[in-house]
């Protein structure tokens, strides 16, 4: 099951919003202009409705200001954190992980020292893998896991992509928009025994770290009396 959302307080909230801010302003040198434009604009328009129709303006005013600077901070701040995501290793799966919804997304579940890789994501569309890397190596990271997934997935969807701005290849500005298109054929419960099976296929049992406990070491002359049988 997804697990819950923790309940973030006011004041972590107007935080969140403030780096949001400084993050965005760096990124982008038409989100001052454009904030500035939010907040003048509605300010300029409820000075004009107040002065011919009354002090009734005033609070509609505050609040068309403030819708006005958090849509353009909300579409700003999306197309900044795209450009600088674009290029960076495992920027798909950190798109993914801060979508709306349930999905379950495991980075990296193939890749190479080259910095290549597959990261692997369960949703209502059925199973997504998203590779990111250079298109002749992922392609064949791809096929791999393509292969791995079908002994479990059953009949669900299977959808692949390449990230990046070649031909068939999808930007990862896009990924949100082309995901949220795809149709949702599983419910909840399908979602969920999917997730379960492919992580039981993931699983694997590794060795204990550091030196073999005495209780569990054979005891002294057990390997010759082996070779003696």
């Amino acid at each position: 099951m997804a697990k819950p959302q923790e309940k973030v307080s006011f004041g972590q909230r107007l935080k969140q919003i403030g780096m949001v801010f400084q993050f965005t302003a760096k990124q982008d040198r038409w989100f001052a202009p454009l904030v500035a434009a939010a907040v003048l604009i509605p300010i300029a328009l409820t000075v004009v409705a107040t002065i011919f129709w009354g002090w009734i303006f005033i609070p509609l005013g505050i609040l068309f200001t403030l819708l006005a600077v958090l849509i353009v901070l909300n579409l700003r701040s999306n197309k900044a954190m795209m450009n600088a995501a674009e290029g960076q290793p495992g920027a798909a799966a950190q798109i993914m992980e801060s979508m709306r919804g349930d999905w379950r997304v495991t980075p990296a579940v193939s890749s190479t020292t080259q910095m290549d890789m597959v990261h692997l994501v369960v949703g209502r569309p059925g199973v997504i893998l998203l590779a990111e890397g250079n298109p002749q190596r992922v392609r064949g990271l791809l096929g791999q896991e393509k292969r791995r997934l079908a002994k479990v997935i059953g009949s669900a969807p299977l959808h692949d992509y390449v990230i990046g701005q070649g031909e068939d290849e999808l930007p990862i500005r896009k990924l949100r928009t082309t995901l949220m298109r795809l149709p949702r054929s599983l419910s909840g419960k399908d979602v969920n025994a999917l997730d379960k099976r492919l992580k039981a296929l993931s699983a694997r049992p590794q060795m204990p770290k550091g030196a073999i406990p005495k209780n569990m070491r054979p005891p002294r002359g057990a390997f010759r009396q082996t070779r003696g049988r």
